[in-house]
């Protein structure tokens, strides 16, 4: 009797986890850069800070769980969840507040959970989640930016080198009774208009994902539905109450937007898998995050909306797998 299994059709793909987690790291490139020519070499520290620490984190679980060091080290998905962590921190972040996020996500969010293929929740966001919650003031200000390479160091401790980002002035001014014009040119060096600081980073990160959209590292599906979510809903609202509300182009260019979109919403783990589920599994991220930005507590929803919809995705696979051949 042979030991061979033969059956058809098997079709292999010469996709692995480590040649998508280092596609992404590819991806970031764009991201990266577009960061250090704003806000200086400081930046490298603090993607340093996340990676060595994502790094030791994995290797002391790892240790713990008697799993092989090596082979888990090599597959690059401790040092995609730091680096998508870091760059949705302020460069200026202090290193505890970095250190303290990537252990949550690594050791809490993704080895809690039984490690890479098991984590219920996105890393990265979970770990964001924490640090925005228990550090709010230390995440709250970005550094003015300077588009000069390898600037000097910013000081946190000056007014003048320091403001809320375009999310932070719109909320404040909207509950200050203010017009959504007047929050959207509040601050002139951050925002979409006039000198679109902010929609060259989203436009960074897209360059990122269509990268993996190309390479056929992520679905077109769920970047499409999450952009199409937020932006139908918050055109929808822009153009009912435009005094009350930002339209749809300040909203898919500022924040998180196409971060989420791209790089995070697409997690092949935490996210639905049908092809219907993820349709709806990104508009509901889309939608969430407006729902939030205009209403909730906090100026933006990514990572809100992102760990809610992780937690649907499984029922929204269950009820939307496709019938079967015959059926």
């Amino acid at each position: 009797m042979s030991a061979t299994l033969q059956s058809s059709p098997h079709l292999h793909g010469n996709a692995s986890v480590t040649r998508v987690m280092y596609t992404v790291l590819l991806a970031l490139v764009p991201v990266v850069a577009a960061y250090i020519w704003l806000w200086g070499s400081q930046v490298l520290w603090l993607l340093l800070w996340a990676g060595g620490t994502a790094l030791v984190a994995e290797a002391a679980v790892l240790v713990l769980r008697k799993l092989p060091l090596k082979v888990f080290l090599r597959d690059g998905s401790a040092l995609v969840t730091a680096l998508l962590l870091a760059l949705c921190l302020p460069p200026t972040a202090p290193p505890w507040v970095v250190v303290v996020g990537v252990l949550f996500a690594i050791v809490v969010a993704k080895h809690l959970y039984g490690g890479l293929g098991y984590n219920l929740f996105n890393p990265a966001m979970a770990g964001y989640l924490v640090v925005l919650v228990a550090f709010p003031a230390q995440l709250s200000l970005w550094p003015v930016p300077d588009p000069q390479p390898y600037s000097a160091e910013i000081s946190l401790t000056s007014d003048s080198t320091t403001m809320a980002t375009p999310l932070d002035k719109l909320r404040t001014n909207r509950l200050q009774g203010k017009s959504t014009a007047e929050a959207m040119t509040a601050s002139p060096l951050f925002g979409v208009f006039p000198n679109g600081v902010t929609a060259m980073l989203a436009l960074a990160w897209a360059a990122g994902g269509l990268l993996l959209l190309v390479t056929g590292t992520i679905h077109w599906r769920i970047p499409l539905a999450v952009l199409l979510g937020l932006g139908l809903f918050s055109g929808l609202a822009g153009w009912l109450n435009p005094v009350g509300h930002a339209g749809a182009l300040f909203h898919l260019f500022s924040g998180g937007t196409m971060a989420a979109a791209f790089f995070i919403a697409t997690d092949p783990v935490s996210a639905a898998t049908t092809p219907r589920g993820q349709i709806i599994y990104g508009l509901g991220i889309g939608l969430l995050i407006y729902l939030i930005r205009a209403w909730g507590g906090y100026p933006d929803g990514v990572a809100f909306a992102v760990l809610l919809m992780n937690i649907c995705a499984p029922l929204i696979d269950y009820f939307t797998v496709p019938r079967a051949y015959g059926e």
